[in-house]
């Protein structure tokens, strides 16, 4: 196995109460590489009954271990030492993510520097208190709101991004004083086990940071569906956040759930072509379309739509793809040959409700790439607003291309989705650049980009796209409890009795 003798990955794999510990039923599961499904790690399998223990210990840190009431200072510092690891161990944690999910070693090393940012960020926006004074016309009365961390916290991430969408999470957590229970995703967990050690080496007290990688039907549903938990963190289809929603709901547990979306990217015809033609393609093929933001649904001004759309054919059938871990790889594999079965399919339908296909669509016809879950960058002319494949995520390389002829018009397109995560706009137009911007009912919109973002933004959606948000100081605001204090300096007899 590639990875068996890398030091961050050394078993075992579950970290309960400041100790790395076997499963209790004693179970592994093969960690597989997506370039050549060859088994890269084996991992400890939680169960329910280790579920059970991490959260058990998560609340005796937040009850009687003190963290909650550690001065800001500490936690912050425990953040930036984090940091400061995740920096050194920079090179073998990109290797570790680009083995384990298929990415190319650029987009790893470039997640690795993003979920840097984001410890930093949130080692900073911890010291800002957020209490203020409330203003009663009595001056007698002293009247506060504070914030107080919510408490235990399920984390729960998904397997594309699988460490910086666990940063996300961990980071304003801990900042904010909770306790927290990290469950990867069964398909990519190897990263987040590095974090966890990371975590262990800067200072993390015991209970306060708990893994436990494991299936989602058994692990997931023992952290969701306790009371014990105080808000769960989720990243991750639709159909399960409506089922954890569902599940929480019967203790009144608060959620925080990021669900994917299906994006549209708008291109007049006074955007730059050759600027929009290449964000169009990294926005849709960026780790093969296994992004909940890609931009995989073009929406392209009629009268550019034949020219705009050879072009991205052309270009989208060049790129290389490949290992993640050779440099010469553009893209790389889906992440299992079960999703990439699943991609296939919905092309499939797409071509059968009357796309035109114009690029890709198929397995790549390189034998060295056989055993690989590889799927070709793909591009659907001709299609319809009420196609499955326009309206359902597909979660890898399909860009679908539909035509519009009015500004009203792409504004209606670009809002017909049941999701509203993210969506783009490429114009040459200020003004109509910001009328669209305004318009459009998405959680991000771009102008003129595609892709980026920074730890100080909200990320998270409209609709089906899920609730709450993440990064930036509403980030935080999701692990805290906002309390009011009332502080009569001068009390009396009130009399209402009398």
């Amino acid at each position: 196995m590639i990875l068996a003798e890398e030091p961050l990955l050394r078993g075992p794999h579950l970290y309960i109460d400041g100790k790395w510990v076997e499963p209790v039923a004693g179970g592994t599961r093969e960690v597989r590489d997506p370039a050549d499904d060859a088994v890269i790690a084996l991992v400890g399998e939680a169960g329910a009954a280790d579920a059970g223990r991490a959260v058990g210990a998560a609340r005796a840190a937040f009850a009687t271990g003190g963290w909650p009431g550690t001065p800001v200072a500490e936690r912050a510092a425990l953040l930036l030492r984090t940091a400061e690891l995740l920096a050194e161990h920079r090179d073998p944690i990109a290797r570790i993510e680009t083995l384990d999910t298929g990415k190319t070693l650029r987009e790893s090393r470039i997640d690795i520097d993003d979920v840097i940012a984001v410890f930093r960020y949130y080692a900073r926006l911890a010291g800002t208190a957020g209490d203020r004074l409330v203003d009663t016309g009595d001056p007698a009365v002293i009247s506060r709101i504070v914030r107080e961390p919510v408490g235990v916290c399920a984390l729960i991430a998904p397997w594309n991004y699988p460490l910086l969408q666990m940063s996300w999470k961990i980071a304003p957590a801990l900042a904010a004083g909770c306790t927290v229970v990290a469950k990867p995703s069964e398909v990519t967990p190897l990263s987040t086990v590095a974090l966890v050690r990371l975590l262990e080496q800067a200072g993390v007290p015991p209970g306060v940071v708990n893994l436990v990688p494991g299936d989602g039907p058994v692990v997931g549903s023992a952290l969701t569906g306790t009371p014990e938990v105080d808000l769960i963190s989720f990243t991750g289809g639709a159909a399960t956040g409506a089922a954890i929603a569902a599940r929480a709901a019967a203790h009144i547990t608060r959620v925080a759930l990021e669900l994917g979306g299906k994006n549209p990217h708008i291109v007049f015809a006074d955007a730059d072509h050759a600027g929009a033609v290449d964000a169009v393609l990294t926005g849709a093929f960026l780790h093969s379309g296994q992004v909940c933001s890609a931009g995989t649904r073009l929406l392209v001004e009629e009268s550019i739509a034949d020219d705009f759309v050879a072009e991205l054919a052309r270009r989208a059938a060049g790129i290389r793809v490949g290992p993640g871990i050779d440099p010469a790889s553009q893209t790389g594999p889906l992440v299992s040959p079960e999703h990439r079965a699943a991609v296939e399919a919905r092309v499939a339908g797409g071509l059968a409700e009357g796309a035109v296909l114009v690029a890709g669509g198929k397995r790549p016809d390189d034998p060295r790439l056989a055993a690989g879950s590889y799927y070709l960058p793909t591009v659907l002319d001709r299609c319809r607003r009420d196609m499955r494949i326009v309206q359902e995520e597909t979660f890898g390389p399909v860009l679908t291309v539909e035509r519009f002829a009015t500004e009203a018009e792409a504004v209606e397109l670009g809002n017909d989705t049941s999701y509203g995560l993210a969506a783009g706009v490429r114009t040459g137009d200020a003004a109509r650049g910001e009328r669209m911007v305004r318009a459009l009912r998405h959680g991000t919109v771009w102008l003129n980009d595609f892709g980026p973002y920074t730890p100080g933004a909200e990320w998270g959606g409209f609709g089906r796209s899920g609730i709450g948000r993440e990064l930036g100081p509403s980030g935080l605001a999701e692990y805290q409890e906002i309390k009011h204090i009332w502080h009569n300096t001068a009390p009396a007899v009130g009399g209402w009795f009398a």
